[in-house]
C-alpha cells in the first residue's frame, strides 16, 4: 500500500544497439532514487537495441512505461537522458503530456528537469525544442556531406564482402544458425549478413 509522500517510480533505460548496455544508466537512476527517501521504485522497464525513432509499437520497453503510467500505477517516471524517450520534440511533449493528465510527473536524470516544479516543466519543453534542432541539423550536416562526397565521385556506403564470404553466410544460414551469430563467427555486420540472406 502506498504510504503518505511516497512516490511510486517507474525507471526507463533505452540504448539503440546490441553492443550497449542500459546498466550504465539504470545504476544512474537508482542512485538518485536513493537521495530522495520518497522514491520508491516499483518497475524498471527497458529497450535494447531499439533507435529512439522508432515509434511506441515498436519499443515494447517504452510502451509497457507508457502503459504503466496510464494505469496510474506509478506517480513519476525516472529517465537518464531525455533522447532515451524519443528524437523529437512532438515524441517529447506527448509523452509528457500523457503523463501530466493522469498526475503524474517526469524526472530526466542527466538535465536536471523535473516537471514537479513549474520551472522544470517550462525547461522539459525548452530542453526538449532544442533536442529536435539540433537533431535537424544532424540531419543536414549529413545530407551535405553526402552531396558533396558524390559530387566528388566517392562511392559510399561499406565495401562489399567477398564471393567467399558471401558464400559462407549461405552455408550456415542453411544450417540454421542466426543471423547474428553468423556475424559474430564470420566478424562482419549483422546488416551485411542480412542482405546476403535476403539477396
Amino acid at each position: 500500500m502506498k504510504r503518505d509522500h511516497e512516490k511510486r517510480v517507474a525507471l526507463y533505460a533505452r540504448v539503440s544497439t546490441d553492443g550497449q548496455t542500459v546498466e550504465n544508466q539504470l545504476r544512474e537512476l537508482r542512485a538518485v532514487a536513493k537521495s530522495h527517501p520518497e522514491w520508491k521504485i516499483v518497475s524498471t522497464f527497458e529497450d535494447r537495441g531499439i533507435s529512439g525513432t522508432k515509434g511506441r509499437d515498436k519499443r515494447p520497453g517504452f510502451d509497457a512505461v507508457w502503459k504503466s503510467a496510464i494505469r496510474k500505477e506509478v506517480d513519476l517516471v525516472a529517465v537518464w537522458h531525455l533522447d532515451r524517450l524519443g528524437r523529437t520534440m512532438r515524441d517529447g511533449v506527448n509523452f509528457l503530456d500523457d503523463l501530466q493528465a493522469k498526475g503524474i510527473d517526469l524526472y530526466v536524470h542527466k538535465m536536471a528537469i523535473d516537471t514537479t516544479t513549474p520551472s522544470g516543466r517550462l525547461f522539459y519543453h525548452v530542453a526538449t525544442a532544442f533536442a529536435e534542432w539540433e537533431r535537424a541539423l544532424l540531419v543536414e550536416r549529413v545530407k551535405a556531406g553526402l552531396k558533396r562526397a558524390r559530387a566528388e565521385g566517392k562511392t559510399l556506403g561499406r565495401p562489399r564482402v567477398s564471393a567467399d564470404i558471401e558464400a559462407k553466410v549461405i552455408a550456415l544460414r542453411g544450417k540454421g544458425e542466426g543471423m547474428r551469430k553468423i556475424a559474430r563467427t564470420l566478424g562482419i555486420g549483422n546488416c551485411t549478413v542480412q542482405r546476403i540472406v535476403n539477396a
